[in-house]
């Protein structure tokens, strides 16, 4: 598939997938009209929906289709639809097609306009993809005011004639439009140094490496050559180019870690709302780099790679476009001016934080083959587990203890953003309660241990529990095979029709096996009663792992295979059971009650390393 944007002059622009492009008056779209400004719009192409976003960065408005967009605005642009540049003139089609092998077809690569002569025919987009890490942007993205100084003007006495004011407009007129194109000088100025220290670093560090044998270094050598986007499932990479392949990782989080909203607002309220959080992040990361570079000329696995990994909830629930946060988090990069790979959790499974699905899968296909030494590795975060009060200032405790727990879960060692960028010495923090790694898979399954878990005689067993707990596997391994009915509300949908079929299997002389949460004695009330009327003894089979324990074995059944379904659930349902729960006594009619233990049994060695690790904070 390929995207195009086309004039009615017949100029073509490109769009690759995901991948933004800056439009204006230049050589690409052979717009002249001072009016619009050499940024004026950048354009998100998404294969997927066959539509563009467009954000307009120039002060004079742009059109989509009829719609006007101010500065800062974004919008949405359908096949077929037509982009106004600026002041609904200068209009290009956005035009999807297909093409035999998936790309742009010849003619519309052909349309490119902006040939570089001078450098041996390769155009200016051409050269930028090769040599830059992201499109040009604005200058505001390297300045955060204008380095152009207010000009100073005598005020004429005259200054309240007519013609005194239109002369004056005329000349401030003239100010803003020599300005701009000082301040767009500056940006390309600026982004030409970008390129070309990309370029030389990437030259340098192959030309200063002695030629090796193994694959992992030949892999090394080669690197990343052109910046790009990645989706795997719930995953999304993104490799700058000139990213090579390390053994030793300097990982980052990136809300709370290396930005923060420029609003003061605990979540972004629009996609620009963010800032650098300290002064002193660019330079160390810089710092890491170049000393990483350095052990690179001597020692190819000695390369020091800075990666960024992130949870990113909001994309899979739909509050934030994929395309908006892959904009965002090249713009952060350009700002920081680093080669960074980007590693970004976009739904729940293994692949979020503190689960290792991003660092494994980093160290196992995103790593040109490079073995990563942990012990010279590190991680660092703001969901730390840092209490109220945990430094003079900081009065909020951190939401969350995730990105500690995700460098537990690996073994790397981890450091707070202030620990490590402002030098602040360890601050206090909290591990979750229940902790994986205890858990017996040789414990004791039930108490009192002189008790049996099934019985001769007809009978009904009542199960009160978390969802999650282990009712179900519990009663599938040690007491369905032995003749029981089993009962379960997921599946006959009501307790009504739970009550009844236990009424049935008691008719019929078999026992009943009730799986649900049971959590208060109205609810368990029904089915002591079922007994009594059917003259047979009720037995309790209370469940005792706790919140903290069911929500893992939730999330755990959630990211690995099993022969059993389960149903989603989400935590309003864990808290709803703990609010309504009252421990079960022999006084509500029960002849026993066992308490049963959780106790896993793995499959293989796979299942139980990721049972093994934390897995929410």
């Amino acid at each position: 598939m390929s995207c195009t944007l086309v004039s009615p002059s017949g100029v073509r622009v490109c769009l690759e997938n995901g991948r933004a492009v800056i439009l204006g008056r230049g050589p690409d779209t052979a717009v002249t009209d001072r009016r619009c400004s050499r940024h004026q719009v950048k354009v998100v192409a998404s294969y997927a929906d066959q539509n563009a976003v467009v954000t307009q960065l120039g002060p004079n408005p742009t059109f989509l289709d009829d719609v006007q967009l101010g500065r800062g605005q974004s919008g949405k642009l359908a096949h077929g639809g037509t982009l106004y540049l600026v002041n609904q003139n200068h209009p290009f089609k956005l035009h999807y097609s297909l093409s035999s092998n998936g790309a742009a077809s010849g003619s519309e690569q052909k349309g490119l306009k902006a040939t570089d002569k001078s450098k041996g025919g390769r155009t200016g987009r051409e050269k930028e993809a090769q040599l830059s890490l992201n499109p040009k942007r604005s200058i505001k993205d390297f300045f955060s005011t204008s380095p152009m100084k207010p000009s100073k003007r005598q005020l004429s006495p005259e200054r309240g004639h007519p013609e005194v004011k239109r002369q004056r407009r005329d000349e401030e007129a003239s100010d803003r439009q020599m300005k701009e194109e000082e301040e767009e000088r500056l940006a390309e100025e600026k982004l030409k140094q970008l390129q070309e220290l990309a370029e030389r670093s990437m030259t340098e560090g192959s030309n200063s490496t002695q030629p090796s044998s193994s694959a992992s270094s030949v892999s090394v050598l080669k690197g990343c050559l052109k910046s790009n986007w990645q989706e795997i499932g719930n995953l999304m990479i993104y490799t700058a180019a000139g990213v090579k392949g390390s053994d030793k990782i300097a990982g980052f989080d990136i809300d709370g870690c290396i930005i923060t909203t420029k609003s003061g607002k605990v979540f972004p309220t629009a996609p620009d709302d963010w800032k650098i959080l300290y002064p002193e992040i660019k330079p160390r990361l810089a710092s890491l780099l170049k000393k990483g570079y350095k052990l690179f000329k001597c020692t190819p696995a000695l390369f020091l790679q800075v990666v960024f990994f992130t949870n990113q909830m909001g994309i899979a629930k739909g509050k934030l476009r994929p395309e908006v946060f892959k904009s965002k988090v090249e713009d952060i990069l350009t700002t920081l001016q680093l080669a960074v790979q980007v590693f970004v959790a976009v739904g729940p499974g293994v692949y979020r934080k503190p689960v290792m699905g991003m660092w494994n899968h980093l160290c196992d296909k995103a790593n040109d083959g490079v073995t990563v030494d942990q012990t010279q590795s590190f991680y660092v975060g703001d969901a730390a587990g840092r209490p109220e009060n945990w430094a003079p200032g900081k009065k909020k405790k951190d939401f969350s203890c995730s990105d500690r727990l995700f460098a537990l879960n690996i073994g790397l060692q981890f450091h707070t953003p202030e620990e490590y960028f402002l030098g602040w010495k360890n601050a206090p923090y909290n591990l979750p309660n229940f902790d994986p790694r205890r858990i017996d898979c040789n414990a004791r399954l039930y108490d009192p241990p002189s008790a049996s878990l099934t019985s001769s005689q007809t009978e009904v067993i009542v199960a009160v529990g978390f969802p999650a707990s282990g009712k179900s596997t519990f009663f599938q391994t040690h007491i369905i095979p032995k003749g029981y009915v089993y009962v379960n509300r997921d599946t006959l949908g009501s307790w009504q029709s739970c009550v009844s079929a236990c009424e049935r299997a008691l008719k019929e002389g078999r026992s009943v096996a009730v799986d649900n949460t049971n959590p208060d004695p109205e609810s368990r009330k029904r089915y002591v009663d079922v007994a009594k009327a059917a003259g047979v003894t009720c037995r309790c089979f209370h469940f005792s792992a706790s919140l903290e324990q069911a929500k893992h074995n939730n999330r755990f059944r959630e990211m690995a295979p099993s022969d059993i379904k389960h149903a989603k659930v989400n935590d309003m349902v864990f808290h709803s059971y703990k609010k309504h729960f009252v421990a079960p006594s022999l006084s509500e009619g029960f002849s026993e009650i066992l308490q049963i233990h959780f106790v896993p049994k793995f499959k293989h060695s796979q299942s139980e390393a990721l049972f093994r690790q934390f897995s929410e904070g």
